[in-house]
């Protein structure tokens, strides 16, 4: 890739980035339902704060980024790497920086980052999110299966942890 794809950690004042990257990753599934513009950005700010009060509880060491692409913010991803498994609790991107790469950079990188440690990299996805289909490209496979998410997991290879 020729652009620059990089991580930096987030800071008190990324806090409205944030939430405007969540409500994008939300946006199509709550315009269904038909709600004016009010209605939905409340619905969407108070689902992303119980999203963010539910990954402090799960996942208190936890590491918060900014995506950035060539300087710009362009998205966030959450990594937990205090247990034996590296969680991948979320990346999400603005929706007109997807499908250009970035999500395959940096799920690269994390795996590098995992083979070097020898830890598995783990996830949870909606069964109905497109990510699903680059995870599996890249390697993940299903774990477990839920009512609404399943549980990926990629393994180092040996001459990966070589």
């Amino acid at each position: 890739m020729s652009e620059s794809v990089g991580l930096r950690a987030t800071v008190a004042e990324d806090e409205a980035f944030l939430q405007r990257v969540y409500a994008s990753t939300r946006a199509e599934e709550v315009a269904r339902i038909g709600w004016d513009a009010a209605q939905q950005q409340a619905f969407l700010q108070m689902q992303y704060q119980a999203q963010r009060r539910s990954y402090l509880m799960q996942f208190p060491a936890a590491e918060y980024y900014i995506i950035q692409r060539t300087a710009e913010d362009v998205g966030r991803m959450i990594v937990d790497r205090s247990s034996d498994v590296l969680w991948l609790i979320d990346i999400s991107l603005l929706s007109e920086h997807r499908s250009a790469g970035l999500g395959s950079t940096l799920i690269g990188d994390l795996q590098a980052q995992a083979a070097r440690v020898g830890k598995p990299v783990a996830l949870h996805v909606d069964k109905s999110n497109r990510a699903r289909h680059l995870y599996e490209r890249l390697g993940f496979v299903k774990t477990a299966d839920g009512d609404i998410y399943i549980e990926m997991a990629w393994r180092p290879s040996a001459e990966q942890m070589g």
